[in-house]
């Protein structure tokens, strides 16, 4: 598809990343009720679903659709002649809401704990679940880097891939030459970036278009590639980590989750030519545009509605121990934690329309250059060190404050016309 048109392929393959997400991360503890009360526990898979946890992972499509959808917006650029502030404004003001409302619903949450007397447990918790902010964090660079990427890509086509590629490989080299997990951390630069240029890539035309066999052999080629870094090269065998494998494949990423990522294309390319979701019904087209719409407030708040949900049903099973091997399955846990999510982000995403600043008429590049880079700091030092706002606290202290200035500043970029009128 070109030009603004809904691409039904991606979009079905964002909200059934969505879905694997949520339900993958219900598997991560199990609840069980004991003659001595409720435990907790982390799961250990058993190792025959190692393979399994590479068909599921799908956190490459994220990327693959960001890419995408990102040349699309950078080809509009073109046609329209808009600015680079015009882009960052309406790319950036779309994150602030969302992020905005749960920083700061974390922050007043965690600081009230902190200042009551339990700052280090406040802390440690609080650094725990912005774990998940790594994503926000790495989606916001690239989404600076985009246009550039996208130039990169129509004039050198492959190459840009095959320097990322080989820059990963590096690091991932390094990391296991040294025995050092966090050093892949630096592959947030290059894994991902990758894993972008793929979906310009597929937006372009590979895979969807073209011979046939480029589909087919991108699947052998990734699943060939992953196979080997895992049986040849000592990579862990799953793509994500579980309670006796904590590091895995995809935080921090290796170059395995791009080699996945190829294979990925390939599938989408092959589904697109197939024509099975060329069109879909007005009322599932709808809820997929609306469930896209809000996807970073399911990303953000699937995590606590699960601790929320997984609570419930404990305090059920207690209620009525017979009850119990049903109330806290899986299973159970993962229908429930869907249907609360399906119920709370509508609910949620009204409040994080408001936080969203209005496109004026013209834009302030330079404030907006500001806002992107205030928010890039503020949730990487969140993600690092959690969200208490207290004096013993100031990594996450500033952290807070630089994404409170950032939303305030990028609503000022989005409409330079209203803020020199306050001025």
């Amino acid at each position: 598809m070109s030009g603004g048109a809904r691409n039904h392929v991606i979009d079905v393959a964002r909200a059934l990343s969505v879905l694997v997400v949520v339900v993958f991360h219900t598997l991560l503890y199990r609840i069980r009720l004991t003659d001595a009360g409720l435990t907790l526990e982390p799961w250990a898979a058993p190792t025959w679903l190692y393979p399994l946890t590479w068909v599921l992972m799908i956190m490459p499509l994220f990327f693959v659709a960001g890419g995408f959808a990102h040349t699309l917006t950078v080809d509009r650029m073109h046609r329209e002649g808009t600015s680079a502030g015009h882009y960052l404004a309406s790319r950036g003001r779309r994150l602030i809401g969302p992020l905005v409302v749960f920083v700061t619903f974390c922050a007043i949450g965690f600081s009230l704990a902190a200042w009551a007397g339990f700052l280090d447990a406040a802390s440690e918790l609080s650094r725990l679940l912005m774990q998940l902010l790594w994503f926000i964090t790495t989606y916001l660079g690239i989404v600076v880097v985009a246009p550039g990427a996208v130039r990169l890509h129509d004039r050198s086509g492959v190459a840009p891939m095959l320097v990322l590629a080989v820059l990963a490989a590096a690091v991932d080299a390094w990391s296991f030459a040294v025995d050092n997990d966090e050093l892949r951390y630096l592959n947030l630069m290059f894994v991902w970036p990758l894993v972008h240029q793929f979906g310009i890539a597929y937006q372009r035309g590979w895979w969807r278009r073209g011979p046939v066999w480029v589909a087919w052999a991108s699947i052998a080629a990734g699943a060939a590639g992953v196979a080997l870094l895992v049986f040849g090269f000592g990579y862990p065998p799953t793509s994500v980590g579980f309670a006796d494998l904590p590091i895995a494949n995809i935080q921090p990423p290796t170059l395995a989750m791009a080699s996945l990522a190829l294979a990925q294309c390939g599938v989408l390319g092959l589904v697109e030519r197939s024509g099975v979701l060329a069109s879909l019904p007005p009322a599932l087209e709808k809820g997929l545009g609306l469930l896209n719409a809000v996807m970073v407030s399911v990303y953000l708040w699937h995590i606590p509605i699960i601790g929320l949900t997984g609570g419930a049903l404990a305090l059920l099973a207690l209620a009525a121990p017979v009850a119990a091997p049903a109330l806290l399955s899986p299973a159970t846990l993962a229908v429930a934690s869907i249907l609360v999510v399906a119920a709370a982000v509508p609910l949620l995403g009204r409040l994080e329309l408001r936080m969203i600043p209005p496109l004026g008429p013209r834009q302030d590049t330079t404030l907006a250059v500001l806002a992107f880079g205030m928010l890039a700091l503020g949730t990487l030092l969140v993600w690092l060190t959690g969200t208490v706002v207290h004096p013993g606290r100031p990594g996450s202290t500033l952290g807070v404050l630089a994404i409170w200035v950032g939303a305030w500043t990028m609503g000022r970029a989005a409409d330079r016309s209203q803020a020199m009128a306050r001025d």
